[in-house]
C-alpha cells in the first residue's frame, strides 16, 4: 500500500460520537509514550499530521485521519500513564471500549508495544480483549532503532511469546528510520481488501 494523501478529520471525546460511516478503519492503541503518533506520521509520510509530545498521555481523544480519501487511521487514547488522574484514565478507557466493541468498520487494531520492554499487563489485557471479541489485530513493536540489529529478532520473538501470538503477527518498526514500514503497510492493506 502506498499512502499519498492524509488529513485530520475530527477528534471525539464522547463514546456516543464515535465516527462510523462507510469508510473502513484501522486503529492504533498502546500505552502512553509507545509512539503511536510518531508511527502514524511515519506511515503517512507527514511528520505534522499527528501531534507528538515529549509528555506521555497527550492523546486523550479518539483522533480520525482520512487516508487516501478511502479509509481512516484512528489514534486511540494511550493507556497506562501513571500521571493521569483516575477520572481521566477511566474516561479514556470508557472511550476505547465502546469504539472497539461496536464498530463494524473497524478492520484491524495495531497494538503498539515498546520493543525494549516486556509487554505490560494492560497490553496483555488489550490482546485478550481483542481475542475475546474476535477483532483482528497485529502487534507493532516500536522503537526498533534503539536496539542493535542482532537484538531485534530475539526481542520480537520474546514479545510474541509473552503475548501468546505467532511471531509472524509481530511487526518490528522504527518511526525514526522507517524500518518495517513497507511490511506493516502491506499487512494493513490485506485487512482493508
Amino acid at each position: 500500500m502506498k499512502i499519498t494523501k492524509s488529513s485530520f478529520v475530527t477528534s471525539v471525546a464522547n463514546a456516543n460520537k464515535v465516527l462510523i460511516d462507510e469508510k473502513k478503519q484501522i486503529a492504533f492503541v498502546g500505552r502512553s509514550n509507545v509512539g503511536k503518533s510518531s508511527l502514524i506520521n511515519m506511515l503517512v509520510n507527514n511528520s505534522k499530521l499527528c501531534k507528538t509530545s515529549q509528555t506521555p498521555g497527550r492523546t486523550r481523544l479518539i483522533n480520525y485521519f482520512l487516508i487516501n480519501d478511502a479509509f481512516y487511521f484512528v489514534d486511540l487514547p494511550g493507556y497506562g500513564f501513571a500521571q493521569a488522574s483516575k477520572k481521566d484514565v477511566f474516561g479514556w478507557q470508557g472511550l476505547i471500549e465502546p469504539y472497539l466493541k461496536n464498530n463494524a468498520m473497524l478492520k484491524c487494531v495495531c497494538v503498539l508495544v515498546d520493543v525494549r520492554h516486556n509487554p505490560t499487563e494492560q497490553d496483555k489485557q488489550m490482546i485478550n480483549y481483542l481475542f475475546y471479541y474476535q477483532i483482528p489485530f497485529v502487534i507493532v513493536a516500536t522503537k526498533c532503532d534503539k536496539l542493535s540489529k542482532t537484538k531485534v529478532k530475539p526481542a520480537l520473538n520474546k514479545i510474541a511469546g509473552e503475548l501468546k501470538v505467532g511471531v509472524q503477527n509481530v511487526y518490528g518498526i522504527s518511526s525514526q528510520t522507517s524500518f518495517g514500514k513497507d511490511e506493516l503497510l502491506n499487512k494493513l492493506e490485506q485487512f482493508l481488501n
